[in-house]
C-alpha cells in the first residue's frame, strides 16, 4: 500500500507537470503610434508635409503564453487578467508554431499596408501606380530559398512588373525547369537580382512557376514606414491609420489625452473585430488611457469587462473613429456611440 501510494503520488505530480492543449492570454505592451520624432518616429512619412501632435494614440496587444501545464493553466484560469483558450483557436491542427508566426508577421505587414491605404483614401491621396510583392509560398517553392515574404518584385528577366498579371506573363515566357532572373527589393535595402529555376504548376505541369503567392498593392506619392517590431497580427490597423491621418493633417486628434484602441482595418476604412479585447482593455487602462476605440462587433464582449475610468467608443469605420476623436477634442463630454 505504501509503494502504491508513493507511485500514485508520483504519477499525480508528473500529471500536473504535463503540457496541456491550452494557451493563456494576458495584457500585452501598448505602443504609442505618435511616439518618437524624425528617423526615430514609429510612423515615418516622406513626400508630404507633417504636423506636430500631442497626446498619445496607443495600439494595444495581447501576450500569448503557449507552454502551459495543468498547474499554470488552472492558475491563469482563475486570474482575473488572463484568459485560457484551446490552442487550436490560435494554432489550427496541422500547422506548426513557425507557420503561425509567419502568418502573424504577414498579417502585420498587410495591416500596415491597409492602414496606409485607408488613411490616404480618407485624405484624398491617390495612388500613382501599383507594385507586386511576395505574400507567401506554395509547398516546395523554388523561390522560398531566396525570397522572403514582403519582398517587392521589380522585374523578371529585365521586364518591369507592376501587377500580378505582368509577373505571371513574364515567368510564363520560359519552360518549366528553366531559370528566370528576378530583380527584387527587401525593405529599404538595395535591389538585388537572383536566378530562380522554375517548376511546373501543380495540375498544370506545362505552366512554369516559382512558387510565390503575389500581392498587388497601390503605390502612393507619399511614403509611410512603420517601425513596429515583435508584434504580429492585423489588429493594430485602426490605430496605425489614425496615427497616419493625425500626422498628415493640422490639428491634434488626441487632444493631449491618451487614447487607445484596436481593430483590423480594410483599405476602404471598414473596421473588423479582433480577439483578446478584454486583455487589451486592461493593458490600455494600465497605460493611462481614458478612451478606447472598440470595433462595433467587439462591443458586447468589451462592455462586460470595462476597467473603471475607461470610456468605450464604438466604431465601424475609420471615419467613425476620426469623427469621435474630433468631437472629444472639442468637448470631452460629447455624446458618442458607446458599447
Amino acid at each position: 500500500m505504501v509503494v502504491a501510494a508513493v507511485l500514485a503520488l508520483g504519477l499525480a505530480i508528473a500529471g500536473l507537470a504535463l503540457p496541456v492543449p491550452f494557451v493563456s492570454l494576458s495584457p500585452g505592451p501598448v505602443t504609442d503610434t505618435l511616439a518618437g520624432s524624425g528617423t526615430a518616429s514609429l510612423i515615418q512619412i516622406s513626400g508630404h508635409r507633417t504636423y506636430p501632435t500631442t497626446g498619445k494614440l496607443e495600439l494595444t496587444t495581447v501576450e500569448e503564453h503557449p507552454s502551459l501545464n495543468l498547474v499554470t493553466a488552472l492558475h491563469d484560469w482563475f486570474a482575473s487578467d488572463n484568459a485560457v483558450i484551446p490552442r487550436e483557436l490560435l494554432q489550427p491542427p496541422g500547422t506548426s508554431q513557425k507557420q503561425v508566426q509567419q502568418q502573424n508577421t504577414q498579417d502585420m505587414i498587410t495591416s500596415q499596408d491597409a492602414a496606409t491605404a485607408a488613411a490616404f483614401n480618407q485624405l484624398g491621396i491617390k495612388p500613382s501606380s501599383t507594385s507586386v510583392s511576395v505574400a507567401g509560398f506554395s509547398a516546395e517553392a523554388p523561390a522560398a530559398a531566396t525570397l522572403a515574404v514582403g519582398d517587392r518584385i521589380l522585374a523578371v528577366d529585365g521586364s518591369v512588373v507592376n501587377t500580378a498579371e505582368q509577373l505571371t506573363t513574364a515567368i510564363g515566357r520560359v519552360k518549366p525547369g528553366q531559370p528566370v532572373s528576378i530583380t527584387y527589393q527587401r525593405g529599404s535595402a538595395a535591389r538585388r537580382t537572383v536566378s530562380i529555376t522554375t517548376t511546373g504548376a501543380p495540375g498544370q505541369p506545362g505552366r512554369p512557376i516559382i512558387g510565390i503567392t503575389p500581392s498587388e498593392k497601390a503605390v502612393y506619392p507619399v511614403t509611410v514606414k512603420i517601425g513596429l517590431k515583435d508584434v504580429g497580427g492585423p489588429s493594430a490597423g485602426l490605430m496605425f491609420a489614425i496615427g497616419i491621418v493625425d500626422k498628415l493633417t493640422p490639428g491634434d486628434l488626441a487632444g493631449g489625452r491618451t487614447i487607445a484602441g484596436t481593430g483590423e482595418i480594410a483599405q476602404n476604412g471598414a473596421v473588423s473585430p479582433i480577439g483578446g479585447i478584454q486583455q487589451k482593455l486592461l493593458g490600455a487602462r494600465r497605460s493611462g488611457a481614458t478612451v478606447f476605440l472598440v470595433p462595433a462587433q467587439n462591443c458586447a464582449e468589451a462592455s462586460q469587462a470595462t476597467p473603471k475610468g475607461l470610456r468605450l467608443v464604438k466604431v465601424s469605420t475609420l471615419t467613425d473613429a476620426l469623427g469621435a476623436l474630433t468631437s472629444l477634442r472639442a468637448n470631452p463630454a460629447a455624446r458618442l456611440l458607446s458599447c
